[in-house]
């Protein structure tokens, strides 16, 4: 009898600890499957196909509505497909969440300021409280500030902003052209200037640099790097520029330049200079 309780406590115990096996072995791949999940919503959310993304996190939310993780990326989605009004109603949905947060307040302003919705964007940033200090919500500041040209508040968001990030080239460049709108130029090509310290490949930088300084009637090309493709175009930048300034004879010879240095035919430069001879012979 003794032995027969004791076989049977025995086998008890075994059986439990396959249980207790079993369940440990579903919750780590339970784990695994939340790992693998979190990997490919963030490839949907960088690499992917926007409009792949958007399907995705649709269908997910299909299988799990309410979570707060698969709505937010159906909005980045949206918005990164370029599908505006949706995405900005996806973000209001998601502010309207539980576990909605300040950073979920600063997408939806993106997001209205994409679709144009500026005062709508103001008023969303006014709810965030002011400790709230990050990158992302003060280059909006800026933004809606120079909207309302309220240029003494934009400089101060961009300046915060600047320094909110390890990455300022973008903003640098955003401020720089709010200074070129003001017709500030020289601190423009300033700004300029500092972006292409800090991201030497950013091309619009580059085109805003020239038309900086082509604003001031410097037609020189900058000391900067560039491909010889580049180069081109931003001779046929700096040649527009003279010629909008009625610096005729320097942008016609710039615009040759510009056909000149480009690899293949630079079909718009030929266009532009083909225009011009025309008006002058015309006129």
């Amino acid at each position: 009898m003794r032995q027969f309780f004791l076989c049977t406590v025995a086998i008890a115990a075994l059986s439990a600890c396959n249980q207790s096996g079993d369940a440990q072995v579903e919750r780590a791949l339970s784990d695994m499957d939340v790992v693998d999940e979190t990997n490919l919503n963030d490839v949907m959310l960088t690499v992917g196909d926007p409009e792949e993304a958007v399907r995705y996190f649709t269908g997910a939310l299909n299988n799990e509505p309410g979570r707060i993780d698969l709505m937010r990326g159906k909005a980045k989605s949206l918005v990164r497909a370029g599908r505006g009004p949706e995405g900005v109603s996806s973000w209001q949905s998601v502010i309207e969440h539980e576990e909605a947060n300040n950073d979920d307040r600063v997408e939806l302003a993106d997001a209205m300021i994409r679709s144009n919705r500026w005062d709508e964007a103001a008023a969303m940033l006014n709810t965030i409280p002011p400790t709230h200090e990050t990158y992302r919500r003060y280059r909006l500041e800026a933004m809606v500030a120079d909207s309302n040209q309220q240029w003494g508040k934009a400089d101060s968001f961009y300046e915060i902003a600047a320094g909110l990030t390890t990455t300022p080239a973008g903003v640098l460049n955003n401020w720089g052209f709010s200074k070129l709108t003001r017709g500030d130029y020289r601190d423009a090509e300033r700004l300029f200037t500092d972006a292409l310290r800090q991201d030497g490949g950013m091309f619009t930088a580059k085109n805003n640099l020239i038309l900086a300084r082509g604003a001031q009637r410097n037609y020189d090309l900058p000391v900067i790097p560039m491909t010889q493709v580049e180069r081109a175009k931003l001779l046929h930048t700096l040649a527009l520029t003279a010629i909008k300034q009625n610096d005729l004879t320097i942008g016609k010879g710039l615009l040759r330049e510009a056909i000149d240095t480009h690899p293949q035919h630079f079909e718009e430069a030929a266009r532009s200079l083909r225009a011009l001879e025309d008006n002058v012979s015309n006129g």
